[in-house]
């Protein structure tokens, strides 16, 4: 799609903030970062990947210059928050039920070659080890001929200790049956996981 709608651009918000929250992110919590070369510059991609706490976001956030465009829950836009997470190119999802509209949204941006991050399991683990994957990322991927390029957060989210990780694997393309390809995209992070 070569027509770019204003809707679908960057959002200044996010180009302000995130030269602030990546400096400050790196020098506290000090992550490794292994694979970013897998996201593209330009193109469209769907980020895929485990979800062990609400600082994922902005794990994500300080590994690429791209202005991620991530799903999130819609609680998050409610009361003050709305005008800070509103302006900052999230798309609200009501984890209840069916998000036509959501989707519709993030099809939008991947067609205006935008990235979209997502996790997949729909919630924080919690120690529960890796949920099921919810079939929205590889739905989008398919629907608008994306790739996804999965990553995998290792470690805790403490000042200074040096152990979290984020890993981003090289990318995939959604091809086949829905519900094989989602367990596909699970289990290669599964196995990631465990190595």
């Amino acid at each position: 799609m070569n027509n770019k709608s204003d809707k679908y651009q960057d959002v200044l918000l996010y180009k302000i903030i995130r030269p602030i929250i990546t400096p400050l992110f790196k020098i506290i919590f000090t992550p490794k970062i292994i694979g970013i070369e897998n996201i593209p510059k330009n193109e469209k991609i769907v980020l895929a990947g485990n979800h062990t706490s609400i600082l994922d976001c902005l794990l994500l956030i300080s590994c690429s210059k791209r202005n991620i465009h991530f799903l999130a829950k819609d609680e998050l836009f409610k009361g003050p928050k709305k005008i800070i997470f509103s302006n900052m190119g999230l798309i609200p999802v009501d984890r209840s039920k069916k998000n036509p509209n959501a989707l519709k949204a993030a099809y939008e941006y991947l067609n205006n070659n935008k990235v979209i991050g997502i996790f997949p399991e729909g919630t924080t683990e919690k120690g529960r080890g890796l949920l099921p994957f919810k079939m929205g990322a590889v739905k989008m991927a398919k629907q608008t001929n994306s790739e996804i390029v999965p990553f995998i957060i290792t470690g805790k989210y403490k000042p200074f200790s040096k152990n979290l990780q984020i890993k981003f694997l090289n990318p995939i393309k959604i091809e086949n049956d829905l519900k094989i390809e989602n367990e596909k995209l699970r289990n290669l992070i599964k196995n990631n996981l465990e190595e």
